[in-house]
């Protein structure tokens, strides 16, 4: 009789845990999916991820290595002068100084990455250099430059014209800066052209399983257009915009990089795989203990995560709609799909 009343004291404070968890705004009647691909395969965040997934695929086809696949993925965004979140043509901060943020990791546990970097247009390159040329894990504002150009790359101004204009009219118009979430932002070309316009935070998060079933992922990003200077988001944070332990799967993010920070996100969803959820259900419930937590209405900010594990499952999970991720894989060359979300 004890162990009996012990037993249904726990399952009632299960039960309870659990309700009290689940924030008022998350509807029941979701239920999270995930989906299979071929090995090997390659996922990224966005639409700007189909071709960034088929210059990935370019070297997973080809037999490659999961990491040299999404070093080379991530760098089509990085290169793309319509698109003001990636790279070197990403939008300013207040001052006017465009600084960039990338991390990678690889099968091992090995990872390296960048922070607040100017000058250099390609940070997913000069972040492995950080994995395999130091000691370190993260090198951050002048420091990371000046290893980059003794490292080989060039320095050059990252400011063009378009993103200059677009920072003038900000300046002109606020002064201050207020994030809004991404609303089914399907033209990455079109960025803010005054406070808060659509598209004025995103990322690129690759995740890779080469043909050998070993796990990679890279993220880059030029963070929040009009950021404060010094600031940093989740995106060259291991464990926040990105994490892959080969004996589980990886996860990486988008968004509000503050938020993802708090939660310590792509680690928590690759932790929630590795109790057994789907990558669907763990991005869900790392979204829910976001939203949980979170002071401000849902609809306020968005984060999404996008994660895969061993078994070639992938899922994908937002705050808000319009959180697109694309795939590519043997059987299915380019795909873009919409993930769930909670309003």
């Amino acid at each position: 009789m004890h162990t009996r009343r012990f037993i249904l004291g726990a399952l009632s404070l299960s039960t309870s845990l659990l309700a009290r968890r689940a924030p008022a705004n998350a509807p029941s009647s979701l239920k999270p999916g995930s989906f299979k691909l071929s090995k090997p395969f390659v996922v990224s965040t966005w639409d700007f991820g189909v071709p960034a997934n088929q210059a990935a695929w370019t070297v997973l086809r080809a037999g490659g290595r999961s990491l040299d696949a999404v070093e080379a993925g991530a760098q089509v965004p990085e290169a793309d002068l319509k698109n003001h979140t990636v790279g070197r043509a990403g939008y300013p901060d207040r001052d006017g100084h465009v600084t960039l943020d990338a991390s990678i990791m690889d099968e091992h546990g090995n990872c390296g990455a960048v922070a607040a970097m100017e000058y250099i247009a390609h940070p997913i390159r000069v972040a492995r250099r950080v994995m395999e040329k130091t000691p370190h894990v993260l090198l951050v504002g002048e420091g990371a430059t000046q290893f980059a150009v003794e490292q080989g790359f060039t320095r050059e101004e990252l400011l063009t014209p378009e993103s200059r204009e677009a920072w003038q009219k900000w300046l002109q118009s606020s002064g201050g800066y207020h994030p809004v979430p991404n609303r089914e932002n399907r033209s990455y070309g079109a960025g803010p052209a005054s406070p808060g316009g659509p598209g004025n935070h995103d990322t690129i998060g690759m995740l890779a399983m080469d043909r050998n079933g070993n796990l990679s992922g890279a993220c880059t990003t030029s963070g929040m257009a009009w950021k404060m200077h010094g600031r940093v988001g989740d995106s060259p944070i291991i464990g926040a915009g990105l994490y892959v332990d080969n004996e589980v799967g990886a996860a990486t993010s988008t968004g509000v990089g503050e938020e993802v920070i708090r939660h310590c996100g792509s680690f928590l969803v690759v932790e929630l795989m590795r109790q057994g959820r789907s990558p669907a259900a763990a991005c869900q419930e790392a979204v829910r203990r976001i939203l949980e937590r979170k002071a401000v209405r849902a609809s306020d900010f968005q984060v999404g995560f996008l994660a895969i594990n061993k078994a070639g499952e992938v899922g994908a999970w937002a705050v808000q709609k319009g959180f697109t991720f694309a795939t590519c894989d043997a059987s299915d060359q380019s795909a873009l799909h919409d993930s769930r979300s909670f309003t």
